[in-house]
């Protein structure tokens, strides 16, 4: 995945400066978003909350649909619907969601995903159903 183009870095969002988390990578149809791991993020076993997880992903597919190249054209997306498969326990001590566009039309596209630690090791999948804002269907 390339890096992300520091012309198309947004300004974090509420949940995202909460989490931790950014966009590290994004073009056409691809999005990368990492997470380093740390103590606030786990659950009562003391292991990531999965929420953090469906989080991660569903933040990657959504903006692997909303690409433009354009910092003037900004595109985004809401989820309709979100499947997460949890493999197996992180290992590492960074959370790496990297998404890709599977297709769609005008108004929804669908994704998929798959969430890893800095090792490579499979964390987590997740397919998406995402409807473009209306002031932002791709046309």
């Amino acid at each position: 995945m390339e890096a992300l183009d520091p012309a198309l870095r947004e300004e974090a969002y509420a949940l995202q400066t909460l989490l931790g988390f950014e966009l590290t990578g994004w073009g056409e149809g691809r999005a990368r978003v990492e997470l380093p791991v740390r103590p606030g993020l786990s659950n009562r076993q003391g292991l990531v909350h999965g929420g953090v997880h469906a989080t991660l992903l569903d933040t990657a597919m959504g903006f692997s649909g909303c690409f433009t190249g354009d910092p003037s054209r900004r595109v985004t997306a809401l989820t309709l619907s979100l499947t997460v498969n949890y493999i197996s326990q992180v290992r590492g001590m960074r959370l790496i969601a990297d998404a890709t566009r599977m297709g769609g039309g005008r108004s929804t596209f669908f994704a998929s995903a798959t969430l890893s630690d800095e090792t490579g090791h499979r964390v987590a999948t997740a397919t998406g159903v995402f409807r473009y804002r209306a002031a932002d269907a791709k046309t």
